[in-house]
């Protein structure tokens, strides 16, 4: 009996492609898992595409409400933003697909997972390592990176359809794209062009601007704890409000984004993405974080949030230095309670408004009207005590400084 490997499985052409090879050339019994994680294409048609190529149960999970709160909530309490643009979409979807991948694999009894990747790109990484993480005892294959990336489009198709595994004939999209709920990656084609606008028919989610509402549209996002909980008051469960902001925010051109990015195996990468509901959500958090952290917690935050969108971004979620950064982002989190008011108009989206039970803001001392708490008459002696150091350094090495001591110790002749 051969040996079993699970295979993810978009259901496109690469993966289909991927089937056939571990199936003829590899000699696997081979068994597909899908994904359903907000934006993929027809899940049905995926199943039946594995059927008819011999898989016996394709296996689909919904995995909406666990992407969004196992992997991308932390990432938002983190403010993760990988090179301070990418709000991680793909990326983080990686772990949990890895995380699957072994799971089915470890019930099937199979002994590997495969996946689709080139040997170019930043995916191979996530899904190999996470998967060495999690059960290193399962071989990892990607039939594509082994081919060395080199069948066209065309090839691919003739190569299925000459084994009897047709594949719908469909316009061919000039892009590389990878969806869902968190975001839309888009690369390749006119993208690879870096002094040129991305073309319109690049974007599916974000409406370009002329096209958007000439009025703006104010939405209100309820914060516990630092998770996104409630909609213009309204409490909802994170799979409804992600889906609502998505649409909400792409009506008015709001979480495009075009960067050039380096990518972990050492290349610069032009990448546009578009990531509405990510692009309101990290805002807003961001707003109320200004509001209820002190300015140490703030600043210590940004470097732990660098470092963790690095994590995430190459491949290293299963880590020990992941886990505990999450543990004092987590901490961070305990006051960060809240409403943040948003206006959605022409791509952007501005914070308006904010308040917090645990506001750091007092108005009593940041006024400057009637009611002002603040000791004005303390504020002399404290600059007294803040300057000390700088008073005592000139008194003591600067008073000569009209003839500084030579850094030769000789005289000047």
């Amino acid at each position: 009996m051969p040996d079993r490997v699970v295979l993810a499985y978009s259901g496109g052409l690469d993966t289909s492609v991927c089937l056939y090879w571990l199936r003829e050339e590899y000699g696997y019994e081979v068994h597909t898992l899908t994904l359903d994680l907000g934006a993929q294409p027809d899940l049905e048609a995926a199943r039946q595409r594995a059927k008819a190529a011999g898989v016996a149960e394709p296996l689909i999970v919904d995995a909406r409400e666990e992407f969004l709160r196992d992997f991308v909530f932390p990432a938002l309490k983190a403010n993760a933003r990988y090179e301070g643009q990418y709000p991680l979409a793909t990326a983080l979807s990686r772990p949990l697909i890895a995380r699957h991948l072994v799971e089915a694999a470890i019930a099937r009894g199979a002994s590997a997972v495969a996946h689709g990747c080139t040997g170019k790109g930043n995916d191979q990484v996530r899904f190999d390592v996470s998967v060495a993480a999690l059960a290193p005892q399962l071989k990892v294959i990607a039939p594509v990176r082994d081919k060395g990336g080199k069948l066209t489009r065309e090839e691919e198709l003739e190569l299925l359809q000459a084994h009897g595994l047709d594949f719908p004939m469909r316009k061919s999209s000039p892009y590389s794209t990878d969806e869902n709920l968190w975001g839309r990656s888009i690369e390749a084609g006119a993208l690879e062009d870096t002094w040129l606008q991305p073309p319109e028919d690049a974007y599916l989610w974000t409406k370009p601007i002329e096209a958007t509402p000439n009025e703006p549209r104010f939405i209100e996002v309820g914060f516990e704890e630092g998770l996104p909980v409630r909609l213009d008051g309204e409490v909802v469960s994170a799979l409804a409000l992600v889906t609502e902001l998505n649409r909400l925010a792409g009506e008015h051109g709001t979480g495009r984004i075009d960067h050039i990015e380096n990518r972990l195996v050492g290349i610069k990468s032009r990448e546009v993405y578009e990531a509405p509901a990510a692009t309101v959500l990290l805002t807003a958090h961001e707003a109320l974080e200004a509001l209820t952290l002190s300015k140490e917690q703030m600043r210590f935050k940004a470097s732990v949030a660098q470092q963790y969108a690095d994590l995430v971004y190459n491949g290293l979620w299963f880590t020990a230095h992941r886990e505990d950064l999450q543990a004092y982002v987590d901490s961070t989190q305990r006051y960060v309670t809240g409403t943040v008011r948003v206006r959605l108009h022409k791509g952007n989206a501005t914070v308006v408004g904010r308040r917090s039970p645990y506001a750091l803001y007092q108005e009593s001392l940041a006024t400057y009207s009637a009611g002002d708490t603040y000791d004005h008459a303390a504020a002399a002696g404290f600059i007294r005590i803040w300057g000390l150091p700088v008073r005592t350094q000139t008194q003591q090495q600067r008073k000569g400084r009209q003839n500084p001591p030579s850094s030769s110790g000789r005289g000047s002749g």
